[in-house]
């Protein structure tokens, strides 16, 4: 108990050897495989509706109410005490431009294009990149390569930028709305099980242990009928 008494509910007392970040996909409902046919809604709306869900919180104006505009390509240092609630940076859903749901309200799903978002996890105090914004990438996992031709990131060229960084915890940053990267298979052979690898790349991050498959990188497959 006296020990208890010692540590602070807002921040962890060593943070020298703090983890890369794992990451997590949007929609997930059953699993992390997308299966759905273009020509029956019914097998893609969940998903879509999921969508929706989720990015209720980036909506611009929830964003221009909760949250302040910040300088891009640095990091947002604060400074106080550690129990002084800190201002959390705009994200905007339509930075995902055609995968924000705006003007597309299926997210390309009822085109056979879908968009999937990646996330990811909050880490206290965690700088990623070194200086230098994490971008992502997608390839096959295994199998034909050309089952994944085409995707596109936003925003812009798929990065996390410096700016939401670093996170100081759900005591103190309670507005602070987590980067996204939105990747928009535009063109995926269909009736095939397309085993999909995401990874987070730049300074510090690991993504490739075999042991964990959400570090630094994610797994799905996509599976979409015609």
């Amino acid at each position: 108990y006296v020990m208890l008494l010692t540590l602070s509910p807002y921040t962890p007392r060593f943070r020298d050897r703090v983890s890369p970040p794992g990451v997590m996909i949007r929609p997930y409902l059953n699993g992390f495989t997308i299966a759905f046919n273009v020509s029956q809604p019914n097998t893609w709306q969940p998903y879509v509706d999921s969508m929706h869900h989720f990015l209720a919180a980036y909506d611009d104006k929830v964003q221009e109410e909760k949250n302040i505009e910040c300088v891009p390509g640095q990091y947002f240092i604060q400074g106080g005490s550690d129990s002084e609630e800190k201002k959390a940076c705009q994200f905007k859903r339509s930075l995902l431009q055609n995968c924000s749901g705006i003007e597309d309200p299926t997210f390309g799903y009822s085109r056979g294009q879908p968009c999937i978002l990646l996330k990811m996890n909050r880490i206290i105090g965690y700088r990623p990149g070194a200086g230098v914004p994490v971008s992502v990438d997608c390839k096959v996992q295994k199998g034909n390569e050309s089952h994944l031709r085409s995707v596109d990131f936003y925003p812009g060229n798929g990065t996390f930028d410096l700016m939401y960084y670093p996170y100081y915890g759900k005591f103190t940053h309670v507005n602070y709305t987590s980067p996204l990267v939105a990747m928009h298979f535009t063109d995926v052979q269909k009736n095939n099980l397309v085993p999909i690898q995401c990874s987070l790349n730049g300074k510090g991050i690991i993504n490739d242990l075999n042991s964990d498959r959400f570090l630094g990188r994610i797994i799905f497959t996509l599976s979409i009928g015609k």
